[in-house]
């Protein structure tokens, strides 16, 4: 499997647990998984793959601690790297803005060179509109623990075992 990095911006602690999961899942171990507050160039680097994950918040926002983490990755040539990424959200209470997060990490790194992986359906999910849906797939994992949490499990385990193949 290639040297895989997962990064995380977590405020209430629902996206660093899924970070976890994922990272449970595929193998990951403990010393990879990065809170991206304390996110620098160098680590980045260290990866072939990095599965990147953040809650929205706001309007549609990207969670506080992406803003530096962005600009990192927005710096570094990605061209050799795959990237998936994993968003939080609450398609009840915020249906018109869900997992716009994922989306934005999208938006910032898509002219980056990297290799994104791990689009999913938007078929089974109930929401008003989200900027990280492309042609009816979420450009990642979709998360809504707070309202689907008897989903998040099955979720995650249908899209990690996709990924196996991609991080090869």
């Amino acid at each position: 499997m290639k040297k895989t990095g997962v990064f995380y911006g977590s405020t209430t602690g629902t996206t660093e647990s899924v970070a976890k999961s994922i990272a449970e899942k595929l193998g990951i171990a403990s010393e990879d998984i990065h809170d991206v507050s304390k996110m620098n160039a160098d680590m980045a680097r260290d990866y072939e793959a990095l599965i990147l994950g953040t809650s929205t918040w706001g309007d549609g926002e990207l969670q506080d601690d992406w803003y530096d983490g962005i600009n990192v990755l927005k710096d570094l040539d990605l061209s050799d790297k795959v990237v998936a990424l994993f968003g939080c959200g609450d398609s009840e209470s915020y249906g018109d803005t869900f997992c716009d997060g994922m989306g934005l990490l999208y938006e910032n790194l898509k002219n980056s060179g990297c290799r994104f992986i791990g689009a999913v359906p938007d078929a089974d999910y109930t929401y008003g509109s989200s900027v990280s849906v492309i042609d009816g797939n979420f450009v990642g994992l979709a998360i809504d623990d707070v309202n689907e949490s008897e989903k998040t499990e099955g979720r995650i385990s249908s899209w990690t075992d996709r990924l196996k193949a991609d991080l090869v």
